[in-house]
């Protein structure tokens, strides 16, 4: 360096060439989380890279392709299996063996009603009985008599009036009787039985202990039903209902049971559009042998086809277009996601139906995708 240089000069020269130097021996920093890609359709995070916590992955299932999205729908009591019970005769209660949720056997009793009004029938019957009786032997008597003309002819033809006027009045008080008690249910005096016609849960019981019973309540004592069969009651689109029959197959997914899947066949569809929502109700058997559904849970009800086509459902958040093909992001290995164009059987408001270019099992990206998307669409350094 020339001696001359000026002093001011000399101290810009160094503090150049040692800014020059550091620059040197600086790393240079990492300008993105993501490791270059080893493909043009992939991209890749380094372990514990931010972008990972905004991804979400699981695996592809297997699906049928269906008629048409889930329909909306809830689960009923198999009412071939359900028993809802009243009384025809008023009463008090005195007994109450039943509780809510009990398991019960056929003919176990609920309840025993103490009512007057069947004793008064019963008395009723026992005396047109004994009336009856009193008048066959006296029209019995006259018979013998009279071929003798031991009597009047007249005698037994009032004998054989009022014989016919008590069997009558018999008559009458037996059909009383029948008609406070239609079921036959069991008598001990004036207390009446209440019996389960069935074996299942008692699901509802509107009565308590000592409580006035009436005819015709506005709600049933009780409600025993077998559990482990149920209906599935679905709305179905008037569009739909010339194309689904008795015997197709519903597959029903509750929130109640995550990840499960059962199948239940249609039994009827409805003749009836309501003209109010324009659809017609579907009803299905599901069986529940289990008794982890219970009735009134909402569910979801795809209708399967019978020649369906097999495809791969995936939520339709992890479907990308571009143009007119549709992408996916299958993750490879923690943290290496590759993009696969697929082709779609059916796509729906919830879920798109894949034919080809996914398989089942497969770990498809379903929060993110267009992050990835965005990621490939970036230019690279």
């Amino acid at each position: 360096m020339n001696p001359s240089t000026p002093k001011p000069l000399l101290l810009l020269l160094l503090a150049a060439a040692l800014l020059a130097a550091c620059q040197d021996r600086e790393p240079a920093p990492a300008a993105h989380a993501a490791a270059p890609a080893a493909a043009a359709d992939e991209v890749r995070y380094a372990a514990g890279a931010p972008q990972l916590a905004m991804l979400r992955s699981q695996p592809a299932e297997a699906f049928a392709v269906p008629l048409a999205q889930p329909l909306e729908a809830r689960l009923a009591y198999d009412e071939d299996v359900t028993a809802r019970l009243s009384t025809s005769v008023s009463g008090r209660v005195v007994e109450l063996p039943a509780a809510p949720g009990d398991v019960v056997r056929a003919g176990q009793p609920l309840l025993v009603l103490d009512t007057p009004d069947l004793g008064s029938a019963q008395a009723d019957l026992a005396r047109a009985d004994a009336d009856v009786a009193l008048k066959q032997r006296a029209a019995a008597r006259l018979r013998e008599l009279a071929p003798g003309d031991a009597v009047a002819h007249r005698e037994l033809e009032q004998a054989e009036a009022e014989l016919a006027q008590a069997r009558t009045e018999r008559e009458r008080a037996e059909r009383r009787l029948h008609n406070l008690n239609p079921r036959g249910l069991p008598l001990r005096g004036q207390r009446l039985t209440l019996a389960s016609p069935l074996a299942g849960v008692v699901t509802e019981r509107n009565v308590g202990p000592a409580a006035e019973v009436a005819p015709a309540p506005p709600a049933p004592l009780f409600v025993v039903s077998d559990l482990r069969r149920l209906w599935v009651l679905a709305d179905l689109p008037e569009k739909l209902v010339g194309r689904v029959r008795a015997g197709d197959r519903l597959l029903v997914e509750t929130d109640a049971a995550p990840g499960e899947r059962r199948e239940a066949r249609v039994v009827q569809v409805g003749r009836v559009i309501d003209p109010s929502t324009r659809r017609a109700t579907l009803r299905a058997a599901l069986d529940n042998r289990d008794g982890r559904l219970l009735p009134e849970m909402f569910v979801r009800a795809w209708l399967q086809p019978t020649d369906g086509v097999q495809a791969v459902r995936v939520p339709n958040a992890a479907v990308v277009n571009r143009g007119v093909y549709a992408f996916v992001f299958v993750e490879i290995e923690p943290g290496r996601f590759k993009r696969r164009r697929v082709e779609l059987a059916a796509r729906g408001g919830d879920d798109s139906f894949v034919k080809q270019g996914l398989a089942a099992g497969e770990r498809v990206v379903v929060s993110g995708a267009l992050l990835l998307d965005a990621e490939l669409a970036a230019p690279q350094p």
